[in-house]
């Protein structure tokens, strides 16, 4: 799982009294993967992220400008993804948060579900565009979707009721 994030191979494979040092210390937390078909989706490890980026940074010694870095998208999904927390938690819009992956490799890097409703989110670097996984449209129909990306990430970020 600290793979997925650029994280040095040893730092990786942390042993759970580590990975539950850091979380406890707020340094990390945890995103488990949403599922309510468990032949087709994803599910088995929660995906890490890092509070403050610039310790994800420290730990990978690498402090690039995000133009020549290899993982800037993993930056600005772990970017998006605190910023909406704070933002939730602040204005009062509790919402439990996931990512949902299918085998066939259809994901999407944050699932809000709020009074019963979802709604999936696909962070892009740049202005690039997405469409909902044909698999989650079909699989929960009624669902939301949205692409964010840089031209619409600070409109995501202000609205306190959005989506739902």
């Amino acid at each position: 799982m600290g793979i997925f994030f650029g994280l040095p191979y040893k730092l990786a494979l942390f042993p759970t009294v580590y990975r539950d040092l850091l979380e406890k210390s707020f340094v990390i937390f945890r995103l488990p993967g949403f599922s309510r078909n468990l032949r087709k989706e994803v599910v088995k490890m929660d995906k890490i992220y890092f509070y403050d980026t610039g310790v994800r940074n420290t730990l990978i010694n690498d402090f690039n400008s995000l133009q020549i870095r290899n993982d800037r998208g993993q930056l600005w999904e772990n970017f998006l993804l605190t910023e909406r927390m704070k933002v939730n938690a602040y204005s009062d819009a509790f919402a439990n948060s996931y990512f949902w992956r299918t085998y066939s490799g259809a994901d999407l890097d944050l699932v809000e579900e709020k009074d019963g409703q979802l709604t999936g989110f696909e962070f892009k670097w740049g202005n690039k565009k997405a469409k909902a996984p044909v698999s989650w449209t079909e699989n929960y129909k009624g669902s939301g979707f949205y692409c964010v990306n840089n031209e619409n990430f600070m409109h995501w970020l202000k609205e306190k009721q959005i989506f739902f």
